[in-house]
């Protein structure tokens, strides 16, 4: 996702008390338990959702945001019940009735409890069946205006549209039937199977082959939407071509977007792995959706600004962090938003060259630097508690600082081992249409890196904050030509009170002439001494640039 404007966060901020250490979260792969609300105990899979929304008049003046729908769920009963609870909202959503394994149910404080036919053991499935309407309201889920219809419901915002299970951790398939006017184009997840006109209603068919967490499933529509499709071809079998549809107002074509994708199709599939979906889709909508865009798998929103570059790379590498391979928990959406930043510095210097890539991450370090709301970039009580959007997602903590993260992971580990990991991490058969967590990237680096990097993870990822650098030197001629450089180098913040990092210093000389050293700084107030045999005229700490994340003097003696 990417934001179209930075939220302060003040209040909020100002009363966070969580605990900055990392807690047991989920096992890699696997379905977590939902704290979250008392009574909601996930004691079953959802493996599909098949929907069938009658958006007919949602189209025409006064643009109702009501219409009905019904809804089958298939489960996997994981232990004994005999009834299940959704997520829905009782603000957006009436329920009308239940069927096949429901009987009954009764809908109260957002959660829909059906009661089944019989008990049901570890290993059943089932189906349920709901019939439901949603209400004329404005939810911040479901959009209609002037012919446009679209929803958008990061981070849980799908039990306002339909009935589920509406954590990250619950990826499941999606079958979308929608019946429209005939003039309307509309967009999904997966693959288009088919479209039917019957008299005066287009009905369309769209199906999932690949499972998605509920924040990602969706549908985005609008009368006379123009509608360009393009091809990206497989790295690994050329013959097989995947469909990029674009869905844009007609004074607003996707230009030289569509000249692009290709070529970064290319490029990330050989960084990150081959595209892994059945379709890749972009939808420009109108000036209510929220956000700069929304990475919904292999439907990507934009705002009507939103055929830009950097939105589009942020978005699309998304297919790979955060579609593919979703955060396991909330605690974990750095997974997902630092690594769709980051992925804006690649492309760039993929296109660019290097100085445009640490251009990019400058002005990234810089908004953190000017932001930081001090506090973690993994907070562990949002495994359980899910934050106010404008906490979970904020730019200066999630998108930034994790983004000059990485690029010190980079520098820390070196170029090879980092894409390595990179493409390990993204084609592991552990974590690929499933979920990660954090605990799991760092076993992942610790493996592909062949060194213990806790360190590394706790002081820039558990850890809130970054270094104040108070450094200092001077320069000791000696005999017989020599000279010798002092090198204090001092942390002076507080919380965390050192931060451990291998750290440059460039000495240069009278004659104009450089040397670059690294150091391993592993404690406050280290000394080092360098003797050299010509006369140095200054230093200069951290040249290239390498810990972004920092506030840095050097002082001389």
């Amino acid at each position: 996702m990417s934001r179209i404007r930075y939220i302060l966060l003040v209040a909020v901020v100002f009363l966070y008390t969580g605990n900055y250490a990392q807690k047991a979260v989920t096992v890699s792969g696997q379905k977590s338990v939902d704290a979250s609300q008392p009574g909601l105990r996930h004691s079953y899979d959802v493996l599909k959702y098949n929907l069938s929304v009658d958006l007919y008049a949602c189209y025409s003046n006064p643009y109702p945001t009501s219409f009905d729908a019904t809804e089958v769920i298939t489960f996997k009963v994981s232990s004994v019940l005999n009834s299940i609870k959704l997520n829905a909202v009782n603000h957006s959503l009436t329920i009308d009735s239940v069927g096949l394994a429901g009987v009954s149910f009764s809908h109260a404080m957002d959660t829909l409890t059906i009661h089944l036919n019989r008990t049901y053991h570890p290993g059943e499935e089932a189906k349920v069946k709901i019939s439901y309407q949603h209400k004329n309201v404005r939810d911040h889920a479901v959009y209609s205006n002037e012919g446009f219809v679209y929803t958008d419901t990061p981070p849980e915002g799908s039990r306002k549209w339909f009935p589920c299970w509406d954590r990250p951790s619950d990826k499941a398939l999606l079958e979308l039937t929608a019946k429209v006017p005939l003039n309307v184009k509309l967009g999904s997840n997966g693959s288009l199977a088919d479209s039917a006109i019957r008299h005066d209603t287009l009905i369309y068919h769209w199906i999932s082959h690949d499972p998605m967490a509920t924040y990602l499933m969706t549908l985005t529509s609008k009368t006379n939407f123009g509608l360009d499709i393009v091809y990206w071809h497989k790295w690994n079998h050329r013959a097989d071509s995947i469909p990029v549809r674009f869905y844009y107002e007609r004074s607003l074509k996707p230009g030289p977007v569509e000249s692009i994708i290709v070529p970064m199709t290319d490029y990330f599939s050989k960084l990150f792995g081959e595209y892994p979906f059945e379709k890749i889709g972009f939808a420009s909508l109108d000036s209510s959706f929220p956000w700069g865009g929304m990475e919904n798998q292999t439907m990507i929103n934009l705002t009507p600004s939103g055929w830009n570059e950097g939105v589009v790379c942020h978005e699309f590498s998304h297919m790979w962090f955060g579609d593919l391979i979703t955060c396991g928990t909330w605690a974990d959406i750095w997974l997902n938003e630092s690594f769709g930043t980051y992925c804006e510095s690649l492309w760039l210097e993929h296109r660019s060259g290097k100085s445009a890539y640490k251009r990019h991450l400058a002005e990234q370090a810089s908004h953190y630097l000017e932001h930081n709301p001090s506090i973690p970039v993994y907070n562990s009580s949002w495994t359980i508690h899910t934050p106010d959007p404008a906490l979970l997602y904020n730019s200066a903590l999630v998108y930034h600082k994790g983004a000059c993260v990485l690029h010190q992971l980079r520098y820390v580990v070196g170029d090879s081992n980092f894409f390595h990991l990179l493409k390990a991490y993204a084609t592991d058969p552990d974590f690929m249409f499933k979920n990660a967590v954090t605990s799991d990237f760092i076993t992942k680096a610790n493996e592909i890196c062949g060194t213990d990097l806790g360190w590394f993870f706790e002081e820039w990822i558990f850890q809130p904050n970054h270094p104040l650098y108070a450094n200092s030197y001077e320069i000791q001629g000696l005999n017989e030509g020599k000279w010798k450089v002092k090198l204090l180098l001092s942390q002076t913040q507080t919380l965390p009170a050192f931060f451990k990092m291998p750290v440059q210093v460039c000495v240069v000389f009278t004659d104009s002439t450089e040397k670059v050293m690294e150091v391993m700084n592993d404690r406050n107030y280290q000394s080092f001494e360098f003797i050299f045999l010509k006369k140095p005229a200054y230093l200069v700490f951290d040249p290239h640039e390498n810990i972004l994340l920092k506030q840095a003097k050097l002082s001389r003696k």
